[in-house]
């Protein structure tokens, strides 16, 4: 059975063209097989996200030099609307996607990659930074992501979010998706496409991406936090979230309730937390009850 002839055909009739939107940083990734000693060079973890610093700047070119590589269009929140397109294979164009590139050969790639998979990317060029990059270096079974923002960094709300053309895109989708990385670089663009979905009791939905961002980027999330509607984590992220926000416990399965009961502005839609745990079951709250794998307890 192919992706397509597996959505239901009532489901089906209610998908058109860019209904489902995401924004956030657009970058290439050079994917490669490394040992311990180049994680230990740089001083990466083996199963980590984080943002290159001064320090990872020749992690780029040494792994390209010393390693095979695959180039792949990605970025957190382009992947996530890459795989929902491919999922639902028609129409075309169900997603949009929003992220800033540089005017260079990285940038015409990545503007390939999105129309071959389909995905209505509307990007923000401009030449002061290069289109961004993310190494990610595969230890086994893990995988260490160092992201290099560059151009993904330059997105301007005034520039592309505010420009009829494109807001008109926005108020098209009925389902919004952005991962938390984007708040290192345009909170504000997030909160006015979150405050349009809450209005507007349309579908708005976040990732917790990584740990230093409930860390370092707490104010903004907190900011967007009342107008989500559906949360995604991952265990670590969920428990970096909870000891940020004081919940005193390590159980994912209380955290994601903890979560649900946090303020939001929207009443028409409760929401939705599910956390993943890798191989072990998935933690998912649904109504006022949370759910651990197969098994449902209620608070």
């Amino acid at each position: 059975m192919s992706n397509e002839e597996s959505i239901p055909s009532n489901w089906r009739k209610t998908i058109s063209e860019n209904m489902l939107f995401g924004m956030g940083n657009p970058l290439l990734d050079i994917s490669a097989v490394v040992d311990k000693d180049f994680l230990d060079k740089f001083g990466l973890k083996p199963n980590d996200q984080i943002l290159a610093e001064d320090k990872h700047k020749a992690l780029f070119e040494e792994i390209v030099k010393r390693n095979k590589v695959e180039y792949h269009a990605g970025g957190s929140t382009q992947n996530s609307v890459k795989i929902a397109q491919w999922m639902l294979q028609k129409p075309h164009k169900v997603a949009t996607f929003f992220g800033c590139i540089g005017k260079d050969n990285f940038g015409e790639i990545l503007k390939k990659k999105a129309e071959e998979a389909h995905v209505d990317a509307h990007y923000y060029e401009q030449n002061e930074e290069p289109t961004g990059t993310c190494a990610a270096c595969i230890t086994g079974d893990n995988r260490s992501l160092v992201a290099n923002l560059a151009a993904a960094n330059c997105y301007k709300k005034e520039k592309h979010l505010d420009l009829n053309s494109n807001w008109e895109l926005v108020e098209k989708a009925k389902v919004y998706y952005i991962a938390g990385f984007f708040l290192t670089v345009s909170p504000e663009s997030i909160l006015k496409v979150a405050k349009h979905a809450s209005e507007n009791n349309k579908i708005f939905c976040m990732n917790l991406s990584a740990p230093f961002i409930s860390q370092f980027f707490k104010e903004p999330l907190m900011k967007v936090m009342p107008y989500v509607d559906i949360l995604f984590g991952n265990e670590t992220e969920a428990a970096t979230f909870a000891k940020e926000l004081g919940f005193e416990t390590d159980d994912i399965a209380v955290i994601a309730h903890r979560t649900q009961e946090l303020p939001k502005e929207n009443s028409k839609r409760q929401r939705l937390v599910v956390f993943t745990q890798g191989k072990d079951d998935t933690v998912a709250t649904v109504e006022h009850k949370r759910s651990v794998g197969d098994a449902e307890s209620s608070h």
